[in-house]
C-alpha cells in the first residue's frame, strides 16, 4: 500500500508556478518529482492563478478564504 506524502505549500506553489509556465509537460513534471498527476491537478485547481475582471490575480484558496471571511461577517 502506498504511503502517503506530505508536501508544504511553497513546494505545491513552485510545481503549479512551472506547470503555468509551460516550458515543460505535467508527464515531465509528474516524472521529475514523483508526484501523481491527479495530485498536480489538484494544486493547480488549489494555486493555479486566476485573473478576476478588474485585473488583479488571485486563487481558489485566496478566494475560499474570502468567502469565509464573507459569510463570519455575515453572521
Amino acid at each position: 500500500m502506498a504511503k502517503n506524502k506530505s508536501y508544504d505549500e511553497d513546494f505545491k506553489k513552485m510545481i503549479v508556478e512551472l506547470y503555468e509556465s509551460h516550458t515543460t509537460t505535467a508527464a515531465n513534471i509528474v516524472r521529475e518529482y514523483g508526484i501523481g498527476s491527479a495530485t498536480l491537478y489538484k494544486w493547480v485547481g488549489e494555486y493555479g492563478k486566476i485573473q478576476t475582471p478588474d485585473g488583479e490575480v488571485t486563487n481558489n484558496k485566496e478566494i475560499k478564504k474570502m468567502g469565509l471571511l464573507l459569510q463570519e461577517n455575515l453572521e
